[in-house]
């Protein structure tokens, strides 16, 4: 068995064939979804306590810490961090 190896293009939504549209907005729930991971763990709370801080059920903050990207929008996980207190800033860069 020949195994061949691919580099990747730095954008690993993109290496699986994604559209830099789609990419993009894989890239931005990705790190979302994280930062609410983030947050959860430094505070040391239960997903339970972390539904009631960020307004959703339990089994949506199951889904996050799962990393179940497909099933949230941009707007529900910035809501998400808006109601645990955080603060979301973004940056818009030039194409090269």
């Amino acid at each position: 068995m020949d195994n061949q190896i691919t580099e990747s293009s730095g954008d690993v939504f993109k290496d699986f064939g994604f559209s830099q549209e789609q990419s993009d907005k894989l890239t931005i729930k990705s790190y979302l979804m994280a930062e609410v991971e983030t947050y959860i763990k430094k505070k040391g709370i239960t997903q339970d306590q972390a539904s009631k801080v960020m307004g959703v059920s339990r089994p949506r903050i199951s889904d996050v810490m799962r990393g179940k990207i497909d099933k949230f929008t941009i707007d529900s996980l910035v809501d998400m961090l808006t109601k645990a207190g955080l603060h979301i800033a973004v940056t818009v860069e030039h194409a090269a």
